[in-house]
């Protein structure tokens, strides 16, 4: 895709460090340079903002994958795309029918009700929840892992949704700031939100969170 746009050797393309490998490896491979910029704290996609400063006369592309059923903001994208003179590319999720994000949707109002200890996400304009990720507060990743740890234990399953930034792999390691991206790393978790899951396994997952408050700190 970034080749047949005309993207190659000696350009920049701004890309989230958030996940998605995949998205710098294609950008190495059309033999451009990946230049990673900040995520927004609630969408957990590319920043408008950090896109626009991480701009050179190099840049050539913008990449925005929206994650977690939340969309990055394309329309502040492509403005800064007109601006500068840069193609606008999105990375999307599979659909999925309506009824099922309906369902999830109503799961994800039954856990944004009770959870207590985490900070649940913010629902936002057209939140299809293709997971539902929280927050473990706490002073960085060693406390998101161990509430983890204790929930399985309980019988939830879960999962950290990004373990290692892709600025922080080897093969793509930068020197460069990158504040909420780090946060989000350190402390997001993915409970089920599944359209399958029955009232008692949703009364399991809130039980198995809600007895772990003594392992928080608070959030803010």
């Amino acid at each position: 895709m970034l080749r047949a746009a005309g993207v190659g050797v000696g350009d920049e393309v701004v890309v989230p460090a958030f996940g998605n490998v995949e998205v710098a490896e294609a950008v190495v491979l059309a033999g451009a340079l990946p230049v990673f910029a900040d995520i927004d704290r609630v969408t957990y996609c590319v920043d408008a903002v950090a896109v626009e400063a991480a701009v050179t006369p190099r840049t050539a592309a913008v990449v925005a994958v929206h994650r977690f059923g939340r969309s990055a903001d394309i329309a502040r994208l492509h403005e800064i795309g007109q601006r500068h003179g840069l193609l606008v590319l999105e990375q999307g999720e599979s659909e999925a029918p309506y009824d099922e994000i309906a369902q999830r949707r109503q799961r994800a109002s039954y856990l944004d009700a009770k959870l207590k200890g985490v900070l649940t996400p913010d629902g936002g304009d057209g939140h299809t929840y293709q997971q539902y990720v929280v927050r473990v507060p706490g002073n960085g990743r060693p406390d998101r892992d161990a509430f983890a740890r204790a929930v399985r234990a309980r019988g939830v399953e879960c999962r950290v949704p990004v373990k290692t930034p892709v600025h922080r792999l080897p093969e793509f390691r930068r020197c460069v700031s990158l504040p909420e991206t780090e946060r989000a790393a350190d402390e997001t978790l993915a409970l089920p939100v599944d359209a399958s899951l029955t009232k008692r396994e949703m009364q399991r997952i809130v039980s198995a969170c809600n007895a772990l408050g003594g392992l928080l700190q608070p959030a803010f």
